[in-house]
């Protein structure tokens, strides 16, 4: 029987229990902003074929993530459900359910300001945005048939917590795919320059840490998922942080002519964004994977 968005409602209660109060007050405040990264509001970054994306749309690259993530779970045209850990607006939930008509898509998120406008954007949509912790959702356990965290885990620090409630929710066979950013060495060997890039990122973009690789596939499979398989996206993402410093630019240029003033929380993003291409460019400390497991 088809999954009814009034009964998952009803049956979830909101979490107020709030990781972290800035990271909240961060995203309230700077999402807006996102819309000048990406009409979709895709809040991550993108995916870059040779021959078939254009290093130029920005937009083309980050639904191409978004597609890489999704052709990873291996839905069918069966009904199925997904959660989206970490929804931003909404942006993959809203690919998902026009890719796959019979999908039923429920996101988390701990920002009003995500909830609110993140549902307006998924009106007459098989999808809702709650209120959630993505660390403890009230959603049943073996309710969902696959699950995504596209840059959102490392807010929580890429927690055990995390994966463990991932695993609960998920049915048997479920698949999680995660695209992240992780640190390819321990942090205390990270250089002086990679340090001072991570320890920015981190603060500018409320990210509690990143989790080290190997730490992370070895936790996932701890929890007890199987079939932990590991890409390395880093070139196919990098295309896509390059065009950082120029969105920086346009969207401080944009604010300039349109008299706006500049948001503490604004100004934190761009900053955020500075040091993740900063980061980026220290290629043996950082990297960006998307991880696929089964329950």
């Amino acid at each position: 029987m088809e999954t009814s968005l009034l009964q998952i409602a009803d049956i979830t209660t909101p979490k107020t229990t709030q990781n972290s109060m800035e990271m909240v007050r961060f995203y309230n405040g700077a999402t807006a902003d996102y819309k000048f990264w990406s009409t979709d509001y895709n809040m991550h970054f993108g995916y870059f074929i040779p021959f078939k994306t254009n290093p130029f749309k920005r937009d083309a690259m980050l639904n191409e993530m978004n597609h890489q993530v999704l052709k990873k779970l291996a839905l069918t045209n069966a009904s199925h459900t997904l959660a989206d850990l970490g929804c931003g607006m909404g942006g993959t939930m809203r690919y998902a359910l026009k890719k796959h008509p019979k999908l039923t898509a429920f996101g988390v998120t701990l920002s009003n300001f995500q909830v609110a406008k993140g549902n307006q954007l998924l009106k007459k949509m098989k999808g809702i945005i709650l209120k959630e912790n993505y660390n403890h959702t009230s959603f049943p356990s073996n309710f969902f048939d696959a699950a995504t965290a596209i840059e959102s885990l490392c807010h929580s620090g890429h927690s055990s917590q995390s994966f463990k409630e991932a695993y609960r929710i998920l049915k048997p066979h479920g698949k999680l795919v995660i695209a992240d950013a992780f640190l390819k060495i321990n942090e205390e060997d990270l250089c002086h320059g990679g340090k001072y890039a991570y320890q920015k990122l981190c603060n500018h973009w409320s990210l509690e840490r990143l989790g080290t690789l190997t730490t992370i596939v070895q936790e996932l499979k701890d929890q007890g998922f199987s079939k932990v398989e590991v890409e390395d996206a880093s070139f196919r993402v990098a295309p896509s942080v390059l065009h950082v410093p120029f969105a920086i630019i346009g969207f401080a240029l944009q604010s300039l002519f349109q008299n706006k003033h500049l948001k503490k929380e604004s100004y934190h993003n761009l900053k955020g964004s500075f040091f993740a291409l900063l980061s980026g460019l220290h290629m043996r400390s950082f990297g960006y994977y998307i991880i696929t497991c089964t329950k």
